[in-house]
């Protein structure tokens, strides 16, 4: 879908802000730029739109290279989602979301049926919104719309800078969980710059790990935390890599691999999560609000049996295959 060949950029014949970068991105695929502050990864992301022109190499899209594209045209192809979100503080929230199909000439109605759509798709009531302005929303309610101006004309790509990266940590994980349903609606190839390790693990397909604008790793974020390539890819991860791993398994995984405790509605510190919750949350919920066990409910609020922090220590000691990290999962 889209392949980076010997991409670089530099800046007045200094050091390269990106240097000699090559990988494939499938179609449908997030793929998270990863890294610290000037690595590389929002230069490498704004070429692929030409906001930044490239120095050497091409970036191609379905085996074409974007060098030989028009910019404009280009462009209205691909979604762009930022951290500050961009809306037009001038411009309704329809206005807003309608910005590329208006560049495009869409006729009023289908204009208005795919309004209707994206707001229904992001869960914001599109009657209560359309006349409003982006002052008047809360920071996750315009996040919500500069998704939706991204997806209006149906892009097969979306590039994404920091989206999320400017919201209260709660908020921010419950944005990420709509836009992760979002995704498995649209299925859009996604292009998405971030600094934070964690939401790289939880909503990557791939990870692009950058250090002063060069590749250290490309790879799941399995790979990534069970395979570091490098000392610096396992000192980017941190200590904790394990806990870090639960955020990719579920509580059903869990049940399916060692299987449940029994329930013991008695115990009076006892809570609750549901089958498809992940097991890093899970784990949360037993170290913070100090619950002996978890009882595990689907979405008919049938009872599946229990998690304890042992039988999360188990399951991690069975993915680690090292009797080492067991004791060393939760400190």
């Amino acid at each position: 879908m889209i392949s980076f060949k010997e991409v670089t950029k530099s800046y007045n014949g200094d050091k390269n802000a990106v240097n000699h970068v090559s990988f494939d991105v499938n179609e449908g695929e997030i793929v998270i730029f990863l890294g610290p502050s000037g690595c590389g990864k929002t230069t490498l992301l704004r070429m692929v739109n030409k906001l930044v022109s490239l120095s050497e190499g091409d970036i191609e899209i379905e085996g074409e290279p974007i060098s030989k594209l028009d910019t404009i045209e280009l462009r209205r192809k691909i979604g762009y989602v930022i951290q500050s979100n961009g809306l037009f503080p001038n411009m309704t929230i329809e206005d807003n979301v309608m910005v590329v199909p208006n560049l495009l000439k869409w006729g009023n109605k289908k204009k208005k049926e795919r309004y209707n759509e994206l707001m229904k798709l992001v869960g914001l009531d599109s009657k209560e919104f359309r006349k409003r302005y982006p002052n008047e929303l809360s920071g996750g309610q315009q996040q919500r719309i500069g998704v939706a101006r991204a997806l209006a004309a149906d892009p097969p790509i979306m590039l994404m800078d920091e989206p999320f990266g400017a919201l209260d940590p709660l908020i921010r994980e419950h944005i990420q969980d709509e836009f992760l349903d979002i995704q498995r609606k649209v299925k859009k190839t996604i292009l998405f710059v971030s600094h934070d390790i964690d939401e790289a693990i939880r909503m990557a397909d791939k990870i692009v790990l950058m250090r002063e604008g060069e590749i250290m790793q490309y790879g799941t974020p399995a790979e990534i935390l069970m395979k570091p390539s490098s000392s610096y890819v396992s000192d980017f991860i941190g200590k904790d890599r394990a806990i870090k791993m639960l955020s990719l398994h579920t509580v059903d995984e869990l049940k399916e691999d060692i299987g449940l405790l029994e329930c013991h509605e008695d115990i009076a510190d006892s809570k609750q999560i549901h089958l498809e919750a992940d097991l890093k949350n899970t784990l949360s919920i037993l170290l913070n609000q100090e619950a002996e066990q978890v009882c595990v409910y689907d979405d008919e609020n049938n009872i599946h049996g229990a998690i304890t922090i042992d039988l999360i220590q188990q399951f991690l000691h069975q993915k680690l295959g090292n009797q080492k990290n067991k004791a060393a999962v939760i400190a």
